[in-house]
C-alpha cells in the first residue's frame, strides 16, 4: 500500500503525503539498521578441547559486537555428543553443516584449518556464500 499525494476527499494533500513518506522512511531505516546476518563460526574444536572452546566463545563475542548473530555448533553439540566417538562426531558435523546452510555467512578464525572447518569451507563454497577469515585476534585478513 503506497502513499498518495491525495486525501480521501480526492484533494491534493503534500503535508500529509511528505509526513507520511517521513515516517515510512524511518520505519524502513530503523529496520536496516536492526538487521543482524546470522555468521556460522567456523574455528578449531579438536585436540585443545578447553582453550579452543574458549576461542570459540571469544569469536562469538566479536560477532555480536560486529553486528551479527553467531552460531557456532562445536560450542552447542559437545554438550551432549562425543566428539571422541565417531559416530557422534559425524551426526554432530551432519547438523552443523544444516545449521550452515541456514547463515547468510561463513567466518573462518585461525590459520590451523582442521578436517571439520575444511569440510565447512567447502560446502560453503559450493553454496557460494561470503566466506570471511579472520586471524585468532580477530583481525579480518583476505586469505591466509
Amino acid at each position: 500500500m503506497g502513499i498518495g499525494m491525495y486525501n480521501s476527499e480526492g484533494y491534493h494533500d503534500p503535508t500529509s503525503y511528505a509526513a507520511l513518506s517521513g515516517i515510512m522512511k524511518e520505519e524502513k531505516a530503523a529496520k536496516r539498521a536492526a538487521y543482524r546476518p546470522l555468521v556460522y563460526i567456523c574455528s578449531p574444536f579438536a585436540g585443545d578441547m578447553e582453550g579452543n572452546t574458549q576461542r570459540a566463545r571469544r569469536y562469538s563475542r566479536f560477532a555480536v559486537r560486529n553486528g551479527a548473530i553467531p552460531l557456532a555448533p562445536h560450542l552447542l553439540y559437545p554438550q551432549f555428543l562425543d566428539d571422541g566417538k565417531p559416530a557422534e562426531r559425524a551426526i554432530g558435523m551432519f547438523m552443523g553443516m544444516v545449521l550452515l546452510g541456514k547463515c547468510e555467512q561463513l567466518w573462518v578464525f585461525g590459520k590451523d584449518i582442521s578436517t571439520g572447518m575444511s569440510a565447512e569451507i567447502e560446502k560453503a563454497e559450493k553454496r557460494d556464500m561470503v566466506i570471511r577469515y579472520f586471524t585468532e585476534n580477530c583481525e579480518e585478513v583476505d586469505l591466509f
